[in-house]
């Protein structure tokens, strides 16, 4: 230790390119040093509760935007729906298409998805994500069934019963 001060160094600095038994007493002589002025042990426990009551809310809040998800891709999809129109093509295709595998896959990989939910609401938050995605699968079906593609009247089963005529004419 003398002769880290004869050097220039401090006792609590250590030397990395120097001798590597002065740097072993002077990492033994640091875990006898007092604590600093004003440090206090309560101070360190209240900010370690602290650090845990915000990681449970950060698990929750991310754990309710993954379940809310499906829920705020409707609007989305109902604008998707709008600008595909009714007419059958290959965009509107392709568009049916996505709101039906989207959904579908979610409901296939739901057990990841409810491993990664954690938090004090995991059934509330379970349901809604479930719910959200049925609800996506509805909107998918129902855009199938306006552009007509839904086998539901009876002439799209029987050939001999004529098929239904639109009403609407256009003068």
């Amino acid at each position: 230790m003398a002769s880290n001060r004869k050097r220039g160094f401090h006792k609590w600095t250590i030397d990395f390119a120097g001798n590597r038994r002065l740097d072993r007493q002077l990492m033994t002589q640091s875990t006898e040093l007092k604590p600093p002025l004003g440090f206090n042990d309560n101070l360190i426990s209240t900010q370690d509760n602290s650090s845990k009551d915000s990681d449970q809310k950060l698990i929750d809040k991310r754990s309710w935007e993954i379940a809310l998800g499906p829920l705020k891709q409707i609007p989305m999809n109902f604008f998707i729906m709008w600008m595909a129109g009714n007419t059958i093509s290959i965009f509107p295709i392709m568009m049916v298409g996505m709101m039906f595998f989207k959904p579908i896959q979610a409901l296939i990989a739901i057990q990841t998805t409810f491993n990664v939910i954690e938090g004090s609401k995991t059934v509330l938050q379970k349901l809604v994500y479930l719910i959200g995605n049925v609800v996506c699968l509805g909107l998918a079906v129902y855009k199938c069934q306006v552009m007509g593609l839904l086998p539901t009247h009876s002439s799209d089963w029987l050939a001999f019963v004529e098929p239904q005529q639109n009403t609407v004419s256009l003068r």
